[in-house]
């Protein structure tokens, strides 16, 4: 398993940036829209592979919190919702998978520079609102963001017509951040935890040991 008991922080941090209100998020529309350099260069798909990495993840996930949902076991308030809403997860990915068609992504202008180089420009947008929304995607909000890019540079209409499922992808990817991080807070949990009933079965045979102390 990808998060097994030794595994580490290693996953990327959950999308999480100022929250921006509808003024700021406009403001933002235009100042991306001027930063955004494109190539037309084809490449390849990286949203399909990444959104089954995804998918495998978040599996992962939803299976150690249910393996540990014991009634002496705190659960975090973010492990209950992904344990209570995985059903909603899966369908949400199974809704990608539809709707995001083998090599579709390719033939979308890519970004040429920048932290998502290689990427679709439109699935940056989506990452963006999702980033300064806190996952929140409202539509009037997101209407003027994209007015707001627009005014600048114009967008595709192939863009403009996967703005929903780019949006879909953000939020599943923002999902596997934020299970990757419960997961291995859980890991650690559980190896705390496993040390400590050792020393207290260590204790209770032999009531004159101590735990080792640091000088």
């Amino acid at each position: 398993m990808l998060l097994g008991a030794g595994a580490t922080a290693t996953e990327e941090a959950p999308l999480r940036s100022e929250l921006f209100t509808a003024d700021q998020m406009a403001q933002h529309g235009k100042n991306l829209a001027a930063q955004h350099e494109l190539t037309f260069e084809r490449g390849p798909d990286r949203l399909l592979p990444r959104l089954a990495s995804n998918e495998k993840v978040l599996v992962e996930v939803g299976a150690l919190l249910a393996a540990n949902a014991e009634p002496h076991r705190r659960v975090t308030p973010a492990g209950e919702w992904l344990l209570d809403n995985f059903y909603l997860i899966e369908e949400e990915i199974r809704t990608a998978k539809r709707h995001l068609p083998r090599g579709y992504s390719r033939e979308l202008p890519r970004l040429a520079s920048g932290p998502q180089a290689g990427l679709p420009r439109v699935y940056d947008l989506a990452l963006q609102v999702v980033s300064h929304g806190d996952g929140r995607v409202g539509r009037g909000t997101l209407t003027r963001f994209v007015a707001s890019y627009q005014s600048v540079k114009v967008l595709k209409l192939g863009e403009l017509w996967a703005i929903p499922i780019m949006l879909r992808l953000a939020l599943i990817e923002n999902l596997r951040r934020v299970g990757a991080r419960i997961a291995a807070g859980r890991n650690s949990r559980n190896l705390a935890g496993m040390w400590a009933d050792k020393m207290l079965e260590v204790a209770e045979k032999d009531p004159t040991w101590h735990a080792p102390t640091h000088r």
